[in-house]
Order: C-alpha cells, then sequence, then structure tokens
C-alpha cells in the first residue's frame, strides 16, 4: 500500500502523539522527521536497556549532538526516561522529542507530568475518509473499519480478529493491569454491545459476571490504552432534565465488529447502526483533534429519551447531528432535532442517512453519510455549503 498523507500537522516544538496501535504514528514520525534519532521501546532489548539505567538516554542524544530531532516510539513502555527527556529539553531547547504512545495509563500510575506542558499533546486517529480519497470505500469502512494496519493488509478480518488478542497480550497482561485476564476477555465482548449506545455499567457488570466497580476501572482501562471513549452529555444552558449517563465508543468500526459477539438473535441492521454512528463518531473526533480549533463533542438527551447523536461546540457555532440506517427519510427521524434546534435556535442541525440525494426538511439539511465523510477535512467546516 502505497504511503497515504495524513491530515495531523505536527508542532514545531516537542510532542507526545498518542493513538491506538496500528494509526500509523510510527510511519508518521520517522517520515516526517527524516534523519532523527530514533528509540524503539517495542523491542525488548531496548526496554531492558532503559529500565535498567535511563540517564543511558542522555548518553545516547549526547553522542549525537548534530541530530536536531528524537523520536521515542512507544514511550509508556519506559515511563521514567521521562525524566531524562525534561532534562535534555532544559539543557537544549532547539532539540525536538517526538514521543509516541499507544497508552497513557502506565504513564499516568507513575506520576508522571508529561513534561509540565513542556510538550504538546496530540493524536493519532484511524484514516480519515477525505485522507484516503479515491481509495475510500464506504461499505469496507464500515465492515472493517480505517485502522492503516488493516487497510494495508492482504487480509483484514484475520488483522481484525488478532488486532484484540494483541492488545490483551501485550497492553493488558503484560503490563499488569488486571488480575485476571479472562474476566477482562469477557468484558471486551459485553462491552461490545454498548457500542455508540448509553453505557449503563450495572448491565454490562452483570453480562460479564463481575462488580460494578471492576467494570467501572475496565472501562477506565480501556480509555487509557485508548480503544474506546466516552461521549458525555451536551448540557450547556440547558432548560431540559437531560440524561445523566454517557455512550460509549469503541474507537473505530472494525474493532467494534471483531469484538461484537453475533448469534440468530442479533439483527444485522442493530449492528450496522452502530458501526455506521461510530464511523461517524470517529471522524468527527479526527476532525475536531485535526483542525487546531478548540471544538468539543458531546451528544444531547432528554429524560423522556429525545437524542440527537452528535453535538458539536466551539467557538465558531454549535452543530447538532443525527446519524440514521436507513435509505429513507421519515419524520420520526427528525424529531430529535427539532427538539434540539427548538432548544438551542443558534445551532445547525444536520440529519445524516444512507440514501443518495440531499434533501432539505424544512431548516433541516439531510444528507448522505459517505458524501459527509468525503467532505470532513480539517480545513473545510463541517457543514458543506
Amino acid at each position: 500500500m502505497e504511503l497515504i498523507d495524513r491530515f495531523f500537522k505536527p508542532p514545531t516544538k516537542s510532542f507526545f502523539l498518542f493513538g491506538p496501535r496500528g494509526t500509523g504514528k510510527s510511519t508518521f514520525v520517522h517520515r516526517s522527521f527524516g534523519g532523527a534519532l530514533s528509540v524503539d521501546l517495542l523491542d525488548p532489548e531496548r526496554v531492558r536497556l532503559f529500565s535498567a539505567a535511563p540517564e543511558r538516554l542522555k548518553e545516547f542524544v549526547m553522542a549525537y549532538r548534530e541530530s536536531t530531532s528524537v523520536i521515542i516510539d512507544e514511550i509508556q513502555r519506559v515511563p521514567e526516561l521521562l525524566t531524562v527527556v525534561h532534562s535534555l529539553m532544559e539543557e537544549d531547547k532547539t532539540r525536538t522529542f517526538v514521543l509516541t504512545g499507544s497508552s497513557a495509563r502506565k504513564l499516568k500510575r507513575a506520576g508522571v507530568d508529561l513534561l509540565g506542558g513542556r510538550a504538546f499533546l496530540c493524536a493519532m486517529h484511524p484514516f480519515m475518509a477525505a485522507e484516503l480519497g479515491q481509495q475510500f470505500n464506504f461499505d469496507e469502512a464500515l465492515q472493517h473499519g480505517l485502522l492503516p494496519l488493516v487497510i494495508a493488509s492482504g487480509n483484514p478480518a484475520e488483522v481484525l480478529r488478532a488486532y484484540a488478542a494483541l492488545y490483551l497480550r501485550e497492553e493488558v497482561q503484560m503490563e499488569g493491569l488486571v488480575r485476571n485476564i479472562g474476566n477482562f476477555s469477557r468484558f471486551l465482548e459485553a462491552i461490545s454491545f454498548s457500542h455508540a449506545s448509553i453505557l449503563n455499567i450495572s448491565n454490562v457488570a452483570q453480562e460479564c459476571a463481575v462488580e460494578r466497580k471492576t467494570v467501572e476501572g475496565y472501562v477506565g482501562i480501556l480509555e487509557d490504552i485508548l480503544l474506546g471513549w466516552r461521549l458525555q452529555v451536551f448540557t450547556k444552558r440547558a432548560k431540559r432534565q437531560l440524561a445523566g449517563h454517557p455512550k460509549f465508543f469503541l474507537f473505530d468500526a472494525g474493532v467494534f465488529r471483531s469484538l461484537r459477539p453475533r448469534g440468530p438473535l442479533d439483527r444485522r441492521e442493530e449492528i450496522e447502526g452502530q458501526a455506521l454512528e461510530g464511523l461517524i463518531g470517529q471522524h468527527l473526533k479526527s476532525w475536531i483533534d485535526y483542525s487546531g480549533i478548540k471544538r468539543e463533542l458531546f451528544f444531547w438527551r432528554t429524560r423522556s429519551g429525545v437524542e440527537v447523536d452528535f453535538v458539536v461546540y466551539g467557538p465558531d457555532g454549535i452543530w447538532g447531528i443525527e446519524v440514521k440506517n436507513s435509505r429513507d427519510v421519515r419524520p420520526a427521524d427528525l424529531r430529535g432535532l427539532r427538539s434540539f434546534k427548538d432548544e438551542y435556535p443558534e445551532s445547525e442541525v444536520l440529519l445524516l442517512y444512507r440514501g443518495k440525494d440531499r434533501m432539505l426538511k424544512g431548516d433541516i439539511l439531510c444528507m448522505p453519510c459517505e458524501e459527509f465523510l468525503v467532505h470532513l477535512h480539517p480545513e473545510r467546516p463541517l457543514m458543506p455549503a
């Protein structure tokens, strides 16, 4: 697979680049910082060397004074190195450190302050449709997701099957994040039913037969190792009583499908609808992170059950977005957006559906999902002209 340009723009000073395994972090930084010194902490020998004596990093860097950039891949494997990095940054402010990671948990547990704000915190996501351009296939994205690791494979289904096992082995089991890996494996299956849905910790705990407090901890682990994220309720200037529980998303539609058990009682439309909402959600997160504008992502749901799937809020506006896995737009599909518009008259509202044509239903633009995904670009406004 040819190298594809990413929308992420690296800062001009030192930065952390966090993202799940397989999102292309290492490929990106080594391509962007050609000739940089490199420390790969996926190499067990490197981990052993620097774990035993973190100060060796200073000896290594100082031996190459002419190098202005240093890349450390998977920094969370030896978090003690951050103290040395901090010292090196203070000594020479012209040197750039690029620190990649697929988990923030070990850094947090070690009490590391992430260099006291001296390095930007950045994120790398799966591909956006507009990054792929002509290579983007909407149906394939719904089925297998948009992880570069998966797209580059000749057998995406097999890579996805192995992906969760890789995380279980290398990010969870080897790092000792859980005591019982069997319980955590059952939890992964159970939490997949909550993808793109209201997260009910008690129900998940009952499903995988572990304590509620344990499940809360497991969800925190998923967030720290970047496999999942919670979406909070939009409550700014609220006049109505709103739901209190967040929604939950796995970070990629293909990873969701690989974890989601399927049986004779599971409706294909339900699973596909969850995958579609997740695909839109991951694009909105990418668009927000890559745009450089301080926007936030929420959802909106009243106590009576009226809901809008996504709310984007920022200095340049407020948008309500509803996602429907249907070929037609019915009046009932617009109910949540109309209620949201009543609550926030200054907002713009958009319904995404599986049809082929744009339509304007009153003041609500209805747009094909595929067209919206291809349009979404960090340098463009959210709503197409």
